[in-house]
C-alpha cells in the first residue's frame, strides 16, 4: 500500500420510496417506509408477499430502447446510478487517462428479473422440458454473466483500468466499494466508479426465500413489515435498488476544490466459515472485522459516532450483531447511536451494502442519524439505543458500517471526515 488517502466525492442512489440521493435522504430522515405488496408480479402464492419496489421506468432516466433491451433491471439501475454520481462528483472524465479510472459492481444475485423473465419465454411458462432459444432476447448472454453490469458501467464512463464485479451475497455492497478504495491506495488508480446493484424481486427469488423461511410472511400490515430489532420481527423484507460512488485519491480530489462526502478510512471483511445460512451468537467474526477496519483507520473505538447496521430484521441477525459491536467497541457501544434503514428501503441483497455507505455518508453531512422504523417493542437481547422511529440530530464525523451475508461473510468499513482522521 502507498498510504494514499481515498475520498467519497461523489454519490447517487436509486432506492425505494424516490429515485436520486435527496428523495433517498428526504424518506429516511421523515421515518417513512416503501415496503408494501409485491406489484411486479401476482404474489399470490408465495408465504411472503411483500417488498421494497422502487418506481423506476428506465428511459425517463436517459435509457434508450435498445439499452433497456440489452440490460437487465440490475445494470439499468448501476449504469443510471453511475451517470449520476459522475455529475455529483463534477470531475470531467475526459480529462482523465482512462486506464486510471476503473469501475467495481457488486451484486449478490445478478440478473434475476431477466433470467426468470426469459426462462418463462422460452419454456413456454414452464411448460416445455426442452426449452427453445429461438424465443429468447439476443443478449441473453449478458443476462447470465453478472459481470456485464460492470462492462456496462465502464463503458458509460469510459474506464479502461480495473474493471470487476464483486459478489459476496449481502455484503456485496460494502466490499465493492472497500476492494475500490483498496486499488486507489495501493496506486494501480486515481478514479473509481464504485458500487453495487440488485433487483431480486422475481417470482424465484421470493420461492427460494419462502423455503427457508427468512422473509416476513407479515402481509396484512406491509407498511411496517420490517422490524429491524423488535421483538416482534419474524423475517426481513426483500427489497431492490443501487448506489454508485466516485471515489478520488484524497490529494487529487482536495486540488480540483471537489465536495467531500467523507474519506474511506478503514474495511476489512471476515468469515465464519461455520454454516451457509447460521451466524455464531457470539458475533466474533464480524467484530474481528470491526477491529481490523478500525485498526486501518487509525481510530479508537470511542471516535465512532454512529453505526449503521446490517439490522436484516431476523432474530438471528440482530442478536448477532449487537453482540460484535459489544464485543468490538465495549463500553461505547452503549453511548453509540445504531439505526438500520431496511427499515425502510427494505433489504436489496447484494446493493444494500452501498445504500448504507450513502446514508453513512448523508447522516455526517447533515449531522442527523436515520431512524429504525418500525420499532416499538424492544428485544431485551438487543439493548442497544436503536433510535426507534424518528431520526436525531447528531453530531457525526465517523461512522461504522457493516454488512452480513449468507455464506458468513462478515464486513465493517470506517468512514469519516477527512479533518478527523489522524494523517
Amino acid at each position: 500500500m502507498t498510504g494514499r488517502r481515498v475520498a467519497i466525492t461523489g454519490v447517487e442512489v436509486l432506492a425505494p420510496g424516490g429515485i436520486g440521493t435527496k428523495a433517498f435522504w428526504d424518506l429516511l430522515t421523515e421515518g417513512r417506509t416503501a415496503t408494501r405488496l409485491i406489484t411486479f408480479f401476482d404474489p399470490t402464492p408465495f408465504r411472503s408477499r411483500v417488498a421494497a419496489e422502487i418506481d423506476f421506468i428506465a428511459e425517463d432516466h436517459g435509457l434508450s430502447p435498445q439499452e433497456v433491451r440489452r440490460m437487465d433491471r440490475a445494470a439499468q439501475f448501476a449504469v443510471v446510478a453511475a451517470h449520476g454520481a459522475v455529475a455529483d462528483s463534477g470531475v470531467d472524465l475526459a480529462q482523465v487517462d482512462p486506464y486510471r479510472l476503473g469501475v467495481t459492481v457488486g451484486t449478490a444475485v445478478g440478473a434475476t428479473v431477466g433470467l426468470d423473465r426469459e426462462y418463462r419465454v422460452v419454456s413456454d411458462g414452464g411448460r416445455l422440458q426442452l426449452v427453445d432459444q429461438a424465443y429468447a432476447v439476443p443478449h441473453l448472454y449478458n443476462y447470465l454473466v453478472p459481470s456485464s453490469f460492470a462492462a456496462e458501467v465502464a463503458w458509460r464512463v469510459g474506464a479502461q483500468g480495473p474493471t470487476t464485479v464483486v459478489s459476496t451475497g449481502c455484503t456485496s455492497g460494502i466490499d465493492s466499494v472497500g476492494y475500490a478504495a483498496d486499488l486507489i491506495r495501493e496506486g494501480a488508480v486515481d478514479i473509481m466508479v464504485a458500487g453495487s446493484t440488485d433487483a431480486p424481486i422475481s417470482p424465484i427469488t421470493m420461492a427460494c426465500f419462502d423455503a427457508i423461511k427468512a422473509t416476513t410472511p407479515r402481509c396484512d400490515d406491509p407498511g411496517t413489515a420490517s422490524r429491524p430489532f423488535d421483538g416482534t420481527r419474524n423475517g426481513f423484507v426483500i427489497g431492490e435498488g443501487a448506489a454508485v460512488f466516485v471515489l478520488e485519491e484524497l490529494d487529487r480530489a482536495m486540488a480540483r476544490g471537489a465536495n467531500l462526502y467523507g474519506e474511506i478510512a478503514g474495511y476489512a471483511t471476515r468469515s465464519n466459515a461455520y454454516h451457509m445460512t447460521g451466524l455464531r451468537p457470539d458475533g466474533v467474526e464480524m467484530a474481528e472485522a470491526i477491529r481490523v477496519a478500525l485498526q486501518e483507520a487509525r481510530m479508537n473505538i470511542d471516535e465512532i459516532d454512529y453505526i449503521n447496521a446490517h439490522g436484516s430484521g431476523t432474530r438471528q441477525n440482530d442478536r448477532h450483531e449487537t453482540e460484535a459491536f459489544k464485543r468490538s467497541l465495549g463500553d461505547h457501544a452503549y453511548r453509540t447511536p445504531v439505526s438500520s434503514i431496511k427499515s425502510m428501503v427494505g433489504h436489496s441483497l447484494g446493493a444494500i451494502g452501498s445504500i448504507e455507505i450513502a446514508a453513512s455518508i448523508l447522516a455526517m453531512e447533515h449531522g442527523v442519524v436515520p431512524p429504525t422504523a418500525n420499532l416499538h417493542t424492544p428485544d431485551p437481547h438487543c439493548d442497544l439505543d436503536y433510535v426507534p422511529v424518528t431520526a436525531r440530530s447528531h453530531a457525526t464525523d465517523a461512522v461504522l458500517t457493516v454488512g452480513s451475508g449468507f455464506g458468513g461473510f462478515q464486513s465493517a468499513m470506517v468512514l469519516a471526515r477527512p479533518d478527523r482522521r489522524k494523517p
